[in-house]
């Protein structure tokens, strides 16, 4: 294709920074024959919005068209959780921890987060987004970083360290720091939550309780952003730094690769375990209703990205591998750097195995982490009908209550010091307007024996009570106590028998009225309904949390009632209407 006069070079020209680092304007100019525009915006991940900006530069310089019409590229640095928050907004969905959209940041045309794990959370949260993943465009291995001397110390290079060892040493020892990125916000701390916490679930059958101090540890070291993180390593190799600085992190191999560039006074050593934790894979997302000319022009990008050795040689320049895990020419990796990481490595090649997840592991991920870290103020009521007697077939034909209060005991666990935490029973017979306060709501430095010693004594002792009313009353109870600096919630576990049928109970249209009287913008309370077993109406406990915010999560197989447990635990990060 012919080219005007100058194109190439006022294209290279036409690369303006609006906001230095943050957004770059690509001019367009296309072939000799091309009229109008087809805009592209592209939202990069930041640690390779540059590599994409410059070869992006450089496709424009060349003159492409779509059909006889010029392109036009719009490049922008951001953060993935901010772009997830606000592509989630247009689907009229949040995910957990990724916040409320932020101003000035836009749905965009083609997205490019630094992980997958984006897309599986906001596929797993809006099935009907279309959005089409062309593939990956660069890679980083999620490693485990420690200061070298610490990890001399734990028997590397030599000793082939692996997962359990560090958590042995994250939950075990008295002077040693671990610390993550909120791994809501920060895709390669979610990689490492999940591959440290996938051992730890494992030990909890020979230690129990090593998950529930993983999550504790990790969270005493919580950064909101990674230059936070990045501060707290060690600014010096005597032993009283070492002790006080941060002794273990997951982070990308480039992270590692950019902190060392800077000659820091203790370098980072990069641990590559086995399994592999899930690597940062910089997947090229084009989002639906583009019209036919965009799509065809992301796709092109795509291409140019996919296949130019320029844009490898950016990466390599960066401290990123290629799509395929491969070590482009000029890349120089920590010691220890497998040569290639992939999906699937040859049999005794000696590459490291990239770990896959999926959306279920990662919510639950999130929900056990959020349950640790977000402050609460929560009235936990429990259902004592007699129904709740009805024996589970696949928990060994423990009853429904039994698998509840297992949950229950479970995400005490789970609950740190500054939670406030109330416990009701509700039956029929239990107390005026048949419930009864066995804990008042407190916190728990105070009342965790309480709640505890509480738990082991619920057994199904009365006829089917009236949960409407409960309903209510639990939520008078902590909208009259409301803290601000907290999600304030009731959490009522049942098995949803007969709900609104019972003497004394009130109708649902009543309970909606009261509800929508009582309930205040200043002072929001969610109610969160965890269902036990196939006879919850989902229906009507929906038309409450619509009211309230909230949510309603049913584990129909009572079994898998500790996973439900935590996921509406989750919930509580969201703001109620």
């Amino acid at each position: 294709m012919r080219l005007r006069a100058g194109t190439a070079v006022l294209a290279t020209l036409a690369v303006v920074a609006v906001v230095a680092g943050v957004r770059f304007g690509v001019g367009q100019f296309g072939g000799s024959d091309c009229t109008g525009q087809v805009r592209l915006s592209v939202a990069v991940a930041p640690g390779i919005a540059d590599a994409v900006r410059q070869s992006a530069a450089e496709w424009i310089g060349g003159g492409p068209e779509v059909e006889g019409t010029c392109v036009a590229v719009d490049v922008r640095a951001a953060d993935p959780a901010d772009v997830a928050a606000v592509l989630g907004a247009k689907q009229k969905v949040s995910l957990s921890g990724a916040g409320a959209p932020r101003a000035g940041v836009a749905p965009p045309d083609v997205w490019i987060p630094d992980a997958g794990t984006w897309l599986q959370r906001l596929r797993a949260a809006a099935p009907q987004f279309a959005f089409t993943e062309e593939g990956s465009v660069a890679l980083s291995p999620v490693v485990m970083a420690m200061p070298e001397p610490v990890a001399k110390g734990l028997g590397w290079p030599r000793k082939k360290l692996g997962y359990a060892d560090l958590v042995a040493q994250i939950t075990t020892s008295t002077n040693f720091r671990a610390g993550t990125v909120d791994p809501a916000r920060d895709a390669a701390a979610l990689s490492g939550l999940l591959a440290l916490g996938g051992t730890a679930s494992a030990l909890d059958q020979r230690r129990p309780g090593t998950s529930n101090g993983l999550l504790r540890a990790l969270a005493t070291d919580t950064s909101v952003l990674r230059d936070d993180l990045m501060a707290q390593l060690p600014q010096g190799a005597d032993a009283g730094s070492l002790a006080a600085g941060l002794g273990l992190a997951a982070m990308s191999e480039s992270d590692v690769i950019t902190y060392n560039a800077g000659k820091p006074p203790v370098r980072l050593a990069a641990l590559y375990l086995k399994p592999a934790a899930a690597p940062l894979d910089y997947p090229f997302a084009v989002m639906p209703e583009l019209d036919p000319s965009q799509a065809e022009a992301a796709h092109r990008l795509y291409e140019t990205l996919s296949g130019a050795d320029g844009f490898r040689s950016r990466l390599a320049a960066a401290g990123f591998r290629a799509p395929d895990g491969s070590a482009p020419g000029g890349f120089t990796g920590p010691a220890g750097a497998p040569e290639r990481i992939g999906p699937s490595p040859a049999p005794g090649s000696g590459e490291a195995a990239a770990a896959t997840t999926d959306g279920a592991t990662i919510d639950r991920a999130l929900a056990g982490w959020s349950a640790v870290v977000a402050p609460a103020r929560i009235l936990a009521i429990i259902d004592a009908s007699q129904s709740m007697r009805t024996p589970v077939p696949t928990a060994r034909n423990a009853s429904r209550m039994q698998v509840t209060l297992a949950a229950a005991r479970g995400g005490l666990g789970l609950f740190s010091d500054d939670w406030q935490v109330g416990l009701w029973l509700y039956a029929a017979g239990a107390g005026t307007n048949n419930h009864r306060e066995l804990v008042p709501i407190g916190p728990l430095t105070e009342k965790r024996d309480d709640v505890a010693g509480a738990l082991r004594t619920i057994r199904p002792a009365g006829g089917d009570a009236g949960l409407y009313r409960t309903i209510l009353d639990g939520y008078r109870e902590v909208q009259e106590g409301w803290q601000a600096g907290r999600v304030n919630s009731v959490l009522l576990l049942t098995d949803g028998a007969d709900a609104g049928q019972q003497d004394g109970d009130i109708a649902l249209d009543d309970l909606l009225g009261e509800l929508e009287a009582v309930k205040s913008e200043d002072r929001p309370v969610q109610v969160i309904v965890v269902g036990v077993g196939d006879s919850v109406d989902r229906t009507p406990l929906e038309r409450i949390t619509q009211e309230t915010g909230g949510g309603v999560f049913i584990a129909e197989d009572p079994a898998q009632i500790n996973a439900v447990f935590l996921e509406a635990l989750s919930l509580r990060t969201t703001t109620p209407r």
